[in-house]
C-alpha cells in the first residue's frame, strides 16, 4: 500500500514518547448528531500528533497485561516494529481486536465487579478513537452530565446537587440502571454511534470492539452481545453517548438533574412529584434506550438517606456535603488490611503503605464540609497502629514504654493488664509513648489538613 512510505508513516516508526508541544485540537459546539462533514475522521484519529498522545496516556494509565501477556512497557518497541502493518488493517477496515481479559475485584459493599482487560495494543487504538470522537461529541453533552468528561470532576456533580437541595428541591429520584455496562444494548447505542460517525470505517471499528468477546475467568471465550466492558478507555464515552438522549428528555421536561456515568440524581420538591418522576423515567429507559431500573437500589427519598459518589447531605440549612457511612465503612476495611498483625511488616513499611491510602482518601473526600467523622478516623487509625506496635513489642512491652517516657508504674500496670492490644491501644501508657507526633515523623499525614490533637 502506498501510503506506508509517507512521511507521517516514518515519523510514526519514532519512538512514539517523543515531546509533543501544544494543546488539543478544540471542537466548537454544534447541534449534537451534526455528523463532521468532509473529513476523514480515521485520518485524524491516525495523525502522528493524536497516536503519541495516545501512546503516552495508555503508559500513564498502566493497567496489567491482556490475554497476549503484553505489558505497557513492550507497547512502544512493538509498535515500531509493526506499525505499518497495524496502520494498514485499520485503513482497509481488517483491524480485529482480541477478547478482554475478565477479572473480579472486590466492590466496597461487598461482592464482585466484572472488569475487563484489553491487550494494549487495542487500548492504544481505542485511546487515539477517543481522543479524536471525545473532542468532537464532548461539547454537544449535556450540562447535567459529569462522569468522564474533560474538566469535570465528581467534586463538581456533587457540589451540583447540593444547590438544588438548597434551593428547595429536598427529594432525590434516585436512578440505578441495572448492571448498566454490562446490559447496554448494541443496536440502540451503534444507531446513536451511526448518526455521530460519517466514516463507516470508524464505526465499524467501534461495534468490533464491542464484540470482540471476553475471555472469562474459567478459561473461555465468551461473545459480547450486549454490553460495552468497563476497562476499555472507549467505555465511559460510549455510555455518556448513549446516556446523552436521557439527559435530553430530563432537560425537555424541566428537571433538575445531576449525572455521572450511570449514577443519576433527579431533585424534585415533593415526594408525589418525585414518585412519577421514577415511573415515567423508568418507562423512557426501559423503552427507548432497553435499560432495566434496579428496583432494590432506586428510591425516591430525602438525600440525606441517599448517597452520591461516596457522598451524603445534612438535614440542616443550609445543607452540608458529608461523607456516606458506606464510604467510612470501606475506608476503615481497607485500613484493617494493611494494618493486620499477622502482616509481618515493620511499623515504617505499614504507615509508607498506609500513607499512600491516607492521601488518595483524603484528595476526594477532603471535600467534606463535615470534618468530625475524618478526626474520628484519624483517631481510629493511631488505635490501630499502637495495637499494632503493642502486639510487635511482645514480651519488650515494659522496656518499649520505659523507653518512650512512661513511668515505671504506669508501665508495669500496663504490662499486667489483662486486656488485649485493642482495649490497651487507648491506654494512657500507649498514648504517651505513641503520640500522633510519632506516627507523623514516620510519614503518616491527617485525613484532616490541620491535624489531629493528640
Amino acid at each position: 500500500m502506498s501510503s506506508r512510505g509517507s512521511a507521517s508513516d516514518r515519523q510514526l516508526t519514532l519512538p512514539l514518547g517523543h515531546a509533543v508541544h501544544g494543546d488539543e485540537p478544540g471542537a466548537g459546539t454544534r447541534r449534537a448528531d451534526a455528523p463532521v462533514e468532509g473529513q476523514d475522521l480515521l485520518a485524524r484519529v491516525l495523525d502522528p500528533e493524536n497516536l503519541r498522545r495516545a501512546l503516552r496516556q495508555v503508559r500513564r494509565n498502566k493497567g496489567a497485561p491482556g490475554i497476549d501477556g503484553m505489558s505497557v512497557d513492550q507497547l512502544g518497541p512493538h509498535l515500531k516494529t509493526h506499525w505499518p502493518t497495524i496502520r494498514a488493517s485499520l485503513v482497509d477496515g481488517t483491524y480485529t481486536p482480541q477478547p478482554v481479559r475478565r477479572v473480579a475485584i472486590p466492590k466496597p459493599g461487598g461482592g464482585t465487579r466484572n472488569l475487563g482487560v484489553p491487550v494494549v495494543l487495542d487500548r492504544f487504538v481505542e485511546q487515539a478513537l477517543l481522543q479524536v470522537l471525545q473532542a468532537d461529541w464532548d461539547p454537544t453533552f449535556s450540562a447535567g452530565s459529569y462522569g468522564f468528561r474533560p474538566k469535570r470532576s465528581a467534586h463538581q456533580a456533587v457540589a451540583q446537587a447540593q444547590t438544588y437541595i438548597r434551593q428547595g428541591h429536598t427529594w432525590v429520584v434516585d436512578l440505578d440502571p441495572e448492571k448498566f455496562f454490562d446490559r447496554v444494548n448494541h443496536d440502540v447505542l451503534m444507531h446513536r454511534v451511526r448518526k455521530r460517525v460519517p466514516d463507516r470505517r470508524v464505526v465499524t471499528l467501534i461495534h468490533r470492539f464491542l464484540r470482540a468477546g471476553v475471555f472469562t475467568l474459567e478459561g473461555m471465550v465468551e461473545p459480547t452481545g450486549e454490553g460495552t466492558p468497563q476497562g476499555g478507555p472507549l467505555s465511559p464515552l460510549l455510555a455518556n453517548l448513549l446516556l446523552d438522549d436521557l439527559d435530553r428528555e430530563l432537560e425537555k421536561r424541566g428537571h433538575r438533574f445531576v449525572r455521572y456515568a450511570d449514577d443519576g440524581n433527579i431533585y424534585v420538591r415533593s415526594r408525589q412529584a418525585g414518585e412519577r418522576v421514577m415511573a415515567s423515567v423508568t418507562r423512557f429507559l426501559e423503552r427507548k434506550l432497553k435499560l432495566t431500573v434496579n428496583a432494590a437500589k432506586s428510591a425516591v427519598a430525602r438525600p440525606w438517606h441517599r448517597k452520591f459518589l461516596g457522598f451524603t447531605f445534612t438535614r440542616t440549612r443550609p445543607t452540608r456535603r458529608k461523607v456516606s457511612e458506606k464510604a467510612l465503612q470501606a475506608f476503615k476495611v481497607n485500613v484493617r488490611t494493611v494494618t493486620g498483625r499477622t502482616r509481618g511488616r515493620t511499623m515504617r513499611q505499614t504507615v509508607a503503605e498506609l500513607r499512600t491510602l491516607v492521601l488518595g482518601w483524603r484528595a476526594y473526600f477532603g471535600f467534606t464540609e463535615v470534618p468530625s467523622p475524618l478526626r474520628d478516623l484519624d483517631k481510629w487509625i493511631r488505635r490501630r497502629l499502637r495495637s499494632y506496635h503493642w502486639k510487635q513489642w511482645g514480651r519488650r512491652g515494659y522496656r518499649e514504654l520505659r523507653k518512650r517516657g512512661v513511668s515505671r508504674d504506669l508501665a508495669w500496670n500496663t504490662c499486667k493488664s489483662a486486656h488485649g492490644p485493642w482495649r490497651l491501644s487507648q491506654s494512657p501508657a500507649l498514648v504517651i509513648a505513641l503520640p500522633w507526633r510519632y506516627f507523623a515523623a514516620l510519614g503518616l499525614p491527617s485525613l484532616v489538613e490541620a491535624g489531629p490533637l493528640h
